[in-house]
């Protein structure tokens, strides 16, 4: 596993620090420091790898002169593919700290809790833990065909599969289902589920699927899709890049479907 949350580091591994600045991180020679910073505050554990025990810190005063400071999304396409989880869960449980300092309910200051990294409020007795906002994938497939669009946000000419996030009272099937039909105006069949990854943009539970095309004439969803279209799995346009689970699941699919006979 890429990714163990014990209550405390492992002897047996070296320590790793995450250390924020402002909208990123810093690496030292591509890696993340191996050492803390002479000033910073909040440290904590955040788990562990095969590699190291990773703590991640905020920045207080100057970095060392050595140091890089990168994006987020710019260490996690540096790094080590079993890093992204770690920096994902790093990500996540800071945007925590920042977002849930008062109580929603009535306004009080939060107190951490002593046994998980979930909060409480000591006035109205309110519970908050770290969000995690369920989201689907969905790559639609006809024969050698995938379908890929394009959001107005995305890098120019880069396309990817569908994705959308979970309603209230909705089954992440349902979603699938319903965001096919609402961004590119298709119906589906023969969904099936591939993988999960957790991504920190703020804080994405992304679940991943590929489904058969059913029906339906591709209409882009104005202001969600500038464009949607069929794709030969020999042409594809530019995708999304490695790590992302949109590279993983065209990845697996694409595969598959090179070696079924034409």
């Amino acid at each position: 596993m890429s990714l163990n949350l014990p209550t405390s580091p492992d002897p047996q591994l070296p320590i790793q620090w995450c250390v924020f600045d402002g909208n990123g991180l810093y690496l030292a020679a591509e890696q993340l420091p191996d050492t803390a910073p002479a000033q910073h505050t909040g440290a904590r554990y955040i788990g562990h790898n095969t590699a190291a025990n990773l703590f991640a810190t905020e920045l207080l005063g100057p970095a060392p002169a050595n140091w890089q400071q990168v994006s987020l999304r710019q260490a996690l396409l540096t790094l080590p593919a079993d890093y992204t989880p770690l920096l994902a869960r790093a990500a996540q449980l800071r945007r925590f700290e920042q977002t849930h300092r008062y109580c929603g309910a009535c306004a009080g200051p939060l107190l951490a809790n002593a046994h998980d990294h979930g909060k409480h409020c000591p006035s109205c007795g309110e519970l908050y833990y770290p969000r995690l906002s369920p989201a689907m994938m969905v790559l639609i497939y006809r024969g050698r065909e995938v379908l890929l669009a394009r959001s107005p946000q995305f890098a120019p000419g880069m396309y990817s599969a569908l994705a959308g996030f979970v309603e209230a009272g909705e089954s992440v099937e349902e979603c699938v289902h319903r965001e096919a039909f609402e961004e590119v105006g298709v119906r589906l069949r023969s969904l099936r589920y591939m993988r999960s990854q957790s991504w920190p943009f703020p804080h994405s539970l992304m679940l991943a699927f590929v489904a058969e095309y059913d029906s339906g004439d591709i209409t882009p969803q104005p202001g969600e899709i500038e464009d949607a279209a069929w794709f030969d799995i020999d042409q594809l346009p530019l995708t999304p890049p490695p790590r992302s689970i949109a590279h993983f699941l065209l990845l697996d699919h694409l595969t598959s479907l090179q070696q079924t006979p034409r």
